[in-house]
């Protein structure tokens, strides 16, 4: 259902508000370079730190600029079990394609209590479901067998992961689990090549947001088993990977946007605070070294 390369979006603010312009061309450029579907409210787009109207209106305005081109794989995570069924609704509404559901973070639930939490969403909306499991952040590990039981429970609910616990023998075990069918998407864009070897068939991408036309190029390659040509682009892209992650992301992500482009501001949200000179000098380099700039 879903494949390629696929960014999880930024938030634009200015003056502490969401910059809808900026990220309506935000939307535009993704969709012209090549990005295969996109993500707005994910981790990468602050959406702990958004009200739910904001929420919600970031979705929707960017279901209404993509205008079907591509797909929207709305961010609808929430340690709330109630109020991701929220955006779930809202999103499901406005047109979207899928959920991504993150793990519940700060609770620390159970593998018990993370069944209980997606088949409840499972069983109130029919929007299908994208797993997210990122327990670097979350601090609760989405384990294989639990991803296994709830595509078993909901045939055709669960259609896919975004992985980014780093461990590359998930995409087998969910394989061997599930089936090729399940749509297994890497969390982690300096893994992306070998996960795709893997089983994998794209990445939900942070630096997809700076390099779009790179990174649809470079999954392009994956899918047409070019080999050559996907380590090409890897090793272009890898220093802007890891830059990335130099410091509290997006950070690094949205100094490198305003670095390339004069209609993004450099701003987050407390207790996010723009990124360090260290973080800076080496997304720089890495821009370099990428080619853009």
């Amino acid at each position: 259902m879903f494949s390629g390369s696929i960014p999880a979006l930024v938030t634009p603010f200015r003056d502490g508000a969401f910059d809808e312009q900026a990220f309506r061309r935000l939307v535009e450029w993704q969709i012209e370079s090549g990005s295969a579907a996109l993500v707005p409210c994910g981790t990468t787009g602050e959406n702990s730190t958004l009200s739910n109207a904001e929420h919600h209106r970031v979705i929707e305005v960017c279901i209404e600029q993509a205008a079907g081109r591509v797909p929207i794989i709305a961010g609808c995570g929430s340690n709330d079990t109630m109020n991701a069924l929220l955006h779930m609704n809202f999103s499901k509404k406005c047109g979207a394609a899928a959920a991504l559901l993150v793990a519940p973070y700060y609770n620390r639930p159970s593998q018990e209590g993370l069944i209980a939490h997606f088949s409840y969403l499972a069983e109130n909306n029919d929007l299908p479901i994208v797993l997210y499991n990122v327990p670097g952040r979350t601090v609760t590990d989405l384990l294989p067998e639990t991803v296994c039981e709830l595509a078993r429970r909901y045939p055709g609910r669960f259609i896919g992961i975004k992985d980014a616990s780093g461990d590359l023998s998930r995409v087998t075990d969910h394989r061997m689990g599930i089936g090729k069918d399940f749509v297994q998407l890497c969390g982690d864009d300096e893994l992306a090549l070998p996960f795709n070897a893997a089983g994998g068939v794209g990445c939900i991408s942070v630096t997809a947001n700076v390099a779009p036309a790179l990174c649809a190029q470079f999954q392009a390659a994956c899918a047409a088993n070019d080999l050559e040509k996907a380590r090409e682009l890897n090793d272009r892209l890898y220093p802007l990977h890891y830059a990335m992650f130099e410091d509290s992301s997006p950070g690094p992500c949205k100094y490198a946007l305003a670095q390339v482009h004069d209609w993004i501001e450099n701003e987050l949200r407390l207790p996010l605070v723009p990124c360090s000179e260290k973080a800076r000098s080496a997304v720089d380099e890495a821009l370099v070294h990428a080619g853009l700039l």
